[in-house]
């Protein structure tokens, strides 16, 4: 590896590879491993104001993680102090006389001394905020295929460094592709909005990236500590970045061809019409360059872009069918095209990108450093190099989370079954094998630490486990339900007072299960486990499915509506996913973006519920945050908070961190 280098020529050895990983952690001094304040993003109040669920204008602002204990707040309706008082019970206000042309205002008061405010907020009169999307044009595949376009998953990022979020929407083409599938699909475009609707750029990751859910995990985030974020993602040649740069070679086409193609078997194979069987190569990608490419966010220009690591072959970009499947299991990219990313604080004061390939089989994650201009390999994991444990192959998710696991102040990468200590070594394998959803945070508060939950697919290999709580920290298992078959989707959050700590069930479970892994006797589970939000003015979160948003009834073992987002579509197929969940606005409640059925816009939608709760707004709070950022990676899942967040909770430490 050449020292300082953004170009990483190591990644074409085997060698140096396996080099890398002799010396995991072995780079990082007294000073790294210090538990020192995290540098994280800085906010604004995040003031918004919807009609209040009883009448009048619900006005919330965010409560910082840097500021002091005895803030308040007064609130004003344009020049009018509305407060007799500074608020100090919650960072919520409700004005009575409030009505849908009003603005309002919010200014702290620290030590009796009232502050300015930052920019006021007028009412999103019908509970949301709409913001037009320009839709790209569709297109035609090689084999004649017409494809248009749908707005997808999205993320946020103080792109500018104002301290309000931008969003960053991926569009999927109608004919995206799940790996197991050949066939070309359109090409993936990211593009950048502000919350006023203005489009800052469009990124087009052009013909040699293919469409899935798989395939393009991106980040959005401030990772050289400048005060703005970054957008991060696998590129390959032929993508056009933000000013109508190319990436690598405009012209290279990657894409394979079977020519006349019929079906695929379930080992993979495609008999051709001659009887024949090949490997489904049409539009995937097994040949050329793969890249690591750091946008600019305030004007989408590439920064930087390096060999992308973990590699598809380390000796070359042009794997034989034969090689890639010594390597990964099948020689048609379906295991070797499965990729996951995440932000995590491995020394814990910086963010550092991590880009994974592969779970089913073999499994590799690479920690990349931008810091001053220059993108930089920090370590690799494989689960097949000389010197690594059994059993950290195969034990991968359609996610993955990261969480201080083990409270030293480092961030793990909880992947699937299995966990990858801050320093890039093996720190547990629970050998549970694969799952399609999990959840890492503070489930049992009765205990010390964190809790793993998660949904298992192969109970024919792991003696029956259909769904298993695990500690964190060290992977024991904790407790089972089990199953004779695939376990898809599961969910684990609080939302029943009258049991401590999480609930948490799943698809083909026969009951609701208390934090302890005892069923709840007398109701069955929620039909509802996609994805759970913070919204009304308690601390349980309720159930987020499709275009709906949820209360659970403990009392009679039902769902009552709360929202129902006409005109809204969610993404993903069965997941059923929103375009993001996240604590982007207001208080420390969860607001939801859904794009409408035609994605001429997003909608984002705010709580019109008081509550009497004040917290630090959750992106302040690093997992949560982190949680944020890998969203939008394959099989969406719902962030989690490093602490238990519910019914009876205990009032949160202030975080470590600290704002540029």
């Amino acid at each position: 590896m050449q020292d300082g280098e953004t170009h990483i020529s190591g990644l074409r050895r085997t060698a140096v590879a396996l080099t890398i990983l002799s010396a995991l952690g072995a780079g990082l001094g007294a000073e790294a491993r210090a538990v020192a304040p995290r540098w994280m993003e800085r906010l604004d109040r995040g003031v918004v104001a919807v009609p209040a669920k009883d009448g009048g204008v619900l006005v919330s602002w965010r409560l910082l993680g840097v500021d002091p204990a005895n803030i308040a707040f007064d609130v004003y309706r344009g020049d009018t102090k509305l407060t007799a008082k500074p608020i100090t019970a919650a960072t919520d206000f409700v004005d009575p006389a409030g009505g849908a042309d009003a603005a309002y205002s919010v200014r702290p008061v620290v030590g009796g001394r009232q502050q300015p405010a930052d920019r006021p907020a007028t009412v999103w009169k019908d509970g949301y905020l709409s913001i037009p999307l320009q839709r790209p044009e569709g297109g035609v595949t090689p084999d004649g295929v017409a494809y248009g376009y749908a707005a997808n998953d999205a993320s946020v990022g103080d792109l500018d460094g104002d301290g309000r979020y931008e969003i960053v929407l991926k569009w999927d083409p109608s004919n995206s592709k799940d790996n197991a599938f050949p066939g070309y699909t359109g090409p993936v475009i990211l593009d950048a909005y502000t919350l006023e609707g203005k489009r800052l750029w469009r990124i087009d990751l052009g013909r040699n990236i293919r469409a899935g859910a798989h395939y393009t995990q991106f980040l959005v985030y401030d990772f050289d500590g400048d005060g703005r974020a970054e957008v991060v993602m696998r590129t390959s040649d032929g993508a056009i970045d933000g000013q109508g740069k190319a990436v690598g070679d405009a012209k290279a086409d990657w894409r394979g061809s079977d020519g006349e193609v019929a079906q695929m078997d379930r080992t993979g194979a495609v008999t051709k019409a001659d009887g024949t069987k090949v490997a489904p190569l049409a539009g995937r990608m097994l040949r050329g360059p793969e890249y690591l490419t750091v946008f600019d966010g305030r004007t989408g220009a590439a920064l930087a872009t390096a060999p992308y690591s973990p590699p598809r072959n380390p000796d070359t970009d042009t794997p034989t069918a034969e090689q890639q499947t010594a390597l990964w299991g099948d020689g048609y990219a379906n295991r070797s095209d499965r990729f996951l990313a995440g932000v995590a604080y491995l020394d814990g004061q910086r963010p550092s990108i991590v880009m994974a390939r592969g779970y089913y089989a073999r499994t590799t994650l690479a920690a990349w450093d931008w810091r001053g201009g220059k993108l930089t390999q920090r370590r690799l994991f494989d689960s097949a190099a000389p010197g690594v444990p059994e059993g950290f192959g195969g034990q991968g998710n359609h996610q993955l989370s990261v969480a201080d696991v083990d409270a030293d102040g480092r961030d793990e990468i909880v992947y699937g079954s299995m966990a990858i200590d801050d320093d890039g070594k093996g720190l547990w394998t629970a050998k549970l094998f694969h799952g399609d959803a999990m959840h890492v945070s503070d489930l049992d508060p009765s205990r010390p630490g964190l809790e793993k939950f998660g949904v298992h697919e192969s109970p024919n290999k792991n003696g029956g486990v259909g769904a298993a709580m695990l500690d964190a920290r060290t992977g024991q298992v904790l407790w089972t339900t089990p199953a004779d078959k695939d376990v898809g989707r599961g969910l684990a959050m609080d939302i029943d007072p009258t049991h401590p700590g999480a609930e948490a069930w799943g698809s083909n479970l026969p009951e609701l299960y208390d934090v302890k892994g005892q069923a709840i006797p007398g109701v069955q589970h929620p039909r509802q486990m996609n994805f759970g939000v913070w919204w009304d003015g308690d601390l349980l979160r309720e159930l987020l499915d499709r275009n709906q948003i949820s209360k659970w009834d403990w009392k009679t073992g039902t769902a009552t509506p709360l929202l129902t987002a006409q005109g809204m579509s969610a993404n993903n197929g069965t997941k059923a996913t929103p375009t993001l969940s996240a604590d982007i606005l207001g208080d420390w409640r969860e607001e939801v973006i859904w794009r409408t059925d035609d994605s001429s816009a997003l909608r984002i939608y705010a709580t019109p519920y008081p509550t009497s709760h004040r917290l630090v707004t959750l992106m302040h709070d690093p997992q949560y945050r982190l949680g944020v950022a890998w969203q939008n990676v394959a099989y969406n899942q719902p962030p989690h908070t490093s602490f238990f967040l519910g019914d009876g909770m205990k009032t949160p430490a202030k975080p470590n961190i600290r704002t540029r």
